[in-house]
């Protein structure tokens, strides 16, 4: 299912190694692309228990966002964990089999005010993982002016920083052991190593949960910007806690800080060649 080219080139891999973030280009095909845009279209007319509004109360446009909903609509499943976005994940990541962690959808309206602010994912997350990446998949047009962006090599930093909320861009504690407090904007934005990835529909953006990324508001946009990402891990990846609410928010069930992430709740993908 979705296999355009299972292929990812050499250079393409390297590229994420050591960048920490690549663009594909034409890698996933028209029949994905409409599976899962119907099914973001029914998952906003029925969020999930975590979907966030980050613009409400701005008067400008919308910001929607939710996850782990592969359980209730079937196209976000089906994709994550058979044809071309799983074979790609373990390509990139250089593994025979892995981990679906979950699908993140992300929705900005035409003519929306907020921001995507500079972060990186890992902080945000109930896992530790060194082996992994995030599948960015647009499915509309994303010209270079409302692009993904992200800080290359950064992934390679050896820093975790605290995270930071999208509605206000307050950090979500002063101080944390592990954690350093994120450079201020200005700082970031003088970086050499920024590259924006503008995309088509059958592109994706593959990215290490610790690359330090943004976008830009909508505001000057006449269209949509839908985009949903599928996160994936090697077999390595554990259970941890984190000093505020992750994000998803899942429950430890019976899972203990460092303890392997081997339940239902994060199915095993494997190569099919």
């Amino acid at each position: 299912m979705g296999l355009t080219s299972v292929l990812v080139a050499r250079q393409d891999v390297e590229k994420f190694q050591q960048d920490g973030v690549v663009v594909l280009r034409n890698v996933v095909n028209q029949q994905t692309l409409d599976d899962l845009a119907q099914a973001l279209d029914d998952n906003m007319k029925s969020p999930g228990p975590w979907a966030n509004e980050y613009a409400d109360g701005s008067q400008q446009g919308r910001f929607f966002d939710d996850y782990v909903n592969w359980a209730r609509f079937a196209a976000y499943k089906d994709h994550a964990l058979v044809g071309a976005l799983p074979q790609i994940a373990l390509q990139l990541m250089n593994v025979n089999s892995g981990k679906f962690f979950h699908e993140h959808v992300l929705v900005k309206e035409p003519g929306t005010n907020r921001i995507t602010p500079w972060h990186h994912d890992d902080p945000y997350y109930g896992i530790d993982s060194e082996v992994n990446v995030s599948l960015w998949v647009p499915l509309d047009p994303i010209p270079e002016t409302i692009a993904l962006r992200a800080i290359k090599k950064s992934h390679r930093w050896g820093k975790r920083f605290v995270p930071r909320r999208f509605v206000d861009e307050s950090a979500y504690v002063a101080q944390a052991e592990g954690f350093e407090a994120l450079p201020d904007t200005q700082t970031l934005e003088a970086s050499t190593e920024i590259e924006t990835f503008a995309a088509m529909p059958g592109d994706l953006v593959a990215f290490h949960f610790r690359t330090l990324h943004s976008a830009p508001a909508t505001t000057l946009h006449s269209d949509r910007r839908r985009v949903i990402s599928f996160r994936y891990t090697n077999n390595e990846a554990t259970w941890a806690n984190r000093p505020w609410k992750t994000s998803p928010p899942l429950d430890a069930q019976n899972l203990k800080p460092g303890d392997l992430i081997n339940d239902q709740r994060f199915p095993t993908i494997a190569r099919t060649s």
